[in-house]
């Protein structure tokens, strides 16, 4: 079997809620551009579409946007829209609020709780959507979360969005969170090469409440926004020479192997890198290789 042949579905699966996804998921952030939001390039438009209709292919079914992703020439959620609307029954739409740029994409003041409802129907007007299948709330430095996530809470009774998660959290956020409303997912900074106490236990508390846990940058690692590390420690690339293939699908399959519970989103604006990220579901580690991974992880603390 090639990296071509395997599909989203040698990942294994997780339910959003009442919506089954693929653990194999896709981060829309890299499609506008060599480099997230106003840095980088701006992407070539039909590529950036074909990618999208190629993950859906190999049979990826969660897709995570946000309206603020957009370069001086693309937009992510447009793009999204224009690929795949009329979308597919499977197809989970996952978005976030919180943060806000203006049109010049300048970062501004990040939301008030009476003004998530814009942010959502702004969402939905680009996604061309009547409702939206999941919606985080991004912490931005708040101490509390209840006011922002009672906005949303509100906006869920009234049949805006089917879903809610919270994302850059901690331990007691999560808590504060499931006082209001369910909660389907929690999405935190995580990666092999980033160890972290705190997100390493809502990791954990994520399983217990059957919560999915959805790590970003976990391919870019460092280099964030800007793309795909090169920087790999040895333990990744030992690992990748054993099993012949990149380092990034070795930090892919890294994540999966978290748990059960543990979803990947790679972003890519690279249709070749779409099918190695997407290849990585069926990647079996070692214990052996686990355990050389984790070590290394910790020891880069």
């Amino acid at each position: 079997m090639t990296a071509d042949t395997i599909t989203a579905h040698a990942s294994g699966t997780w339910k959003l809620g009442d919506l089954p996804v693929h653990r194999i998921g896709f981060g829309a952030m890299r499609l506008t551009g060599s480099a997230a939001f106003h840095l980088g390039t701006p992407s070539d438009r039909q590529r950036s579409l074909a990618v999208l209709r190629k993950a859906v292919e190999l049979g990826v079914n969660h897709i995570d946007t946000a309206a603020f992703y957009f370069s001086s020439l693309r937009s992510a959620n447009e793009l999204i829209n224009t690929a795949l609307s009329p979308y597919p029954d499977d197809l989970v739409i996952a978005t976030k609020v919180g943060p806000y740029r203006d049109h010049h994409g300048e970062w501004g003041t990040s939301a008030r709780p009476d003004q998530l409802r814009g942010h959502v129907e702004e969402n939905l007007r680009q996604l061309g959507r009547d409702h939206l299948d999941l919606v985080h709330l991004r912490r931005m430095r708040q101490d509390s979360i209840a006011e922002h996530f009672g906005a949303l809470a509100e906006l869920r009774e009234a049949g805006l969005i089917r879903h809610l998660g919270i994302s850059g959290v901690e331990p007691r956020h999560l808590a504060e969170a499931l006082e209001i409303a369910p909660v389907v997912s929690v999405q935190n900074r995580y990666a092999v090469d980033r160890p972290g106490p705190v997100d390493d236990e809502v990791l954990r508390l994520c399983g217990e409440h059957g919560i999915a846990f959805v790590p970003f940058y976990a391919v870019a690692g460092e280099t964030a926004e800007r793309g795909a590390t090169t920087a790999h420690d040895d333990a990744v690339l030992s690992v990748a020479r054993a099993h012949g293939v990149s380092p990034a699908q070795v930090r892919i399959a890294w994540t999966l192997h978290q748990g059960p519970h543990v979803l990947a989103i790679p972003g890519t604006g690279n249709p070749d890198h779409l099918v190695e990220n997407v290849a990585a579901g069926a990647l079996r580690l070692t214990e052996e290789e686990l355990a050389r991974l984790d070590d290394a992880r910790a020891q880069a603390g």
